[in-house]
């Protein structure tokens, strides 16, 4: 199951994007990791805040097209360096993947999932997640950062789950 988690919500500062971190973060660990997996990615210029983007996909959610827009959004910032904390680059997403871009605007405008979005941050705010990804298991045992496929896997045995969940 995918919840919303904000890495930095309002107030909390954003990230120079051409600071020294981020920089330093991509190049060696999110670069190396991304060319082993074969995937185009590039530091964004922006640092949007990403409580509308969550927001859309509790709206994608209900309307049953909620890998489709995470794929969007994940394109959209990580390959374009576009700002997916605009109403307009979320609409146009999600327009793009079948979804009533009218409705999707009235939905972010009236914050309409907002209430949503704010359960999830509470709730891994309650478990003690700090960063992303984040598995949680029952237990609840819960583990973040980007794991070696050997680590998840001992992960999911030391907690006791069944390996294959179908992939959520």
């Amino acid at each position: 199951m995918r919840r919303a988690f904000e890495l930095r919500p309002d107030p909390v500062p954003t990230l120079d994007p051409h600071g020294e971190y981020l920089t330093r973060v991509w190049r060696e660990v999110v670069y190396p990791m991304a060319e082993r997996m074969g995937m185009t990615l590039r530091l964004p210029p922006v640092q949007p805040r990403s409580r509308l983007a969550h927001a859309a996909s509790f709206f994608a959610a209900a309307h049953g097209k909620l890998d489709a827009l995470h794929e969007e959004i994940f394109r959209s910032f990580f390959q374009r360096g576009e700002d997916i904390g605009r109403i307009d680059l979320l609409v146009g997403l999600g327009a793009g993947i079948g979804l009533d871009g009218s409705a999707l605007r009235r939905a972010l405008e009236t914050r309409q999932f907002e209430a949503e979005v704010v359960a999830d941050e509470e709730r891994a705010e309650r478990l003690g997640v700090r960063a992303v990804p984040a598995y949680l298991t029952e237990g609840p045992r819960v583990v973040t950062g980007v794991l070696a496929l050997g680590q998840l896997r001992e992960f999911v045995k030391r907690s006791g789950c069944p390996e294959n969940n179908g992939g959520n």
